[in-house]
């Protein structure tokens, strides 16, 4: 019964998932206002996007080092296979929010790329979690593998937060940092869009999570 239950979600979720985001970008191109005090006011609904791709990025590298400390704790190595696939979906939405916000910045500031702290400091960390799976693919043993990978990945995410939330802000540059957390900032269409996003995006988050680690133990 309980197998039956879960290839029902299986099958119900991508379908559910699909109508969400349909619904989301249908609110974002016809509910969703222009913003003022920008360049493009057109070009803020890329931030609905954006944020959200580096909020679950966050929460991905967070749950992926969960993993990895469980793994040296107990030796189960479907732990660390959750660790990895859990860094592999951080590694993907944390392309999606430098691609995004690569065309957030063209559309606003001229240039896709400007070397701003938060655009340099996003780049390092796609380098170290990119290094991650370099690791991972150089050591042949699985047991040596899963040790070393779970150190590496502890000490990245020792430093994931640094490089996302306190480097940029003492740099400062171009990329606003207080957009959500001031009261004049984002329009409440879009932190009620954005909201729904992250709700999104924390769906596909866990969908693409059961169907990576369904695939490696299927193999």
């Amino acid at each position: 019964m309980g197998r039956l239950d879960t290839d029902k979600m299986d099958a119900i979720m991508p379908i559910a998932l699909g109508l969400w985001m349909l619904g989301l970008i249908s609110a974002i191109v016809l509910y969703v206002p222009p913003a003022e005090g920008f360049a493009d006011p057109e070009a803020a609904r890329m931030v609905i996007f954006h944020v959200p791709c580096a909020v679950i990025a966050v929460v991905a590298y967070i749950i992926s080092t969960v993993y990895a400390i469980a793994y040296l704790a107990k030796g189960d190595i479907a732990r660390d296979a959750k660790s990895a696939v859990s860094a592999k979906l951080g590694l993907a939405f944390t392309v999606l929010a430098t691609l995004s916000g690569m065309i957030f910045a063209k559309l606003e500031w001229g240039s896709a790329w400007n070397w701003d702290p938060r655009e340099t400091t996003i780049l390092i960390l796609v380098i170290v979690y990119g290094a991650y799976f370099a690791l991972r693919s150089a050591v042949v043993n699985t047991t040596v593998r899963a040790r070393v990978s779970a150190v590496y990945n502890i000490l990245a995410c020792v430093v994931m937060p640094y490089l996302v939330f306190v480097l940029p802000r003492m740099l400062g540059g171009l990329h606003p940092t207080d957009t959500l957390s001031h009261r004049g900032g984002l329009a409440m269409e879009y932190r009620i869009a954005m909201a729904a996003a992250i709700v999104g995006f924390v769906w596909l988050y866990v969908w693409l999570f059961r169907v990576g680690v369904r695939r490696l133990f299927m193999k």
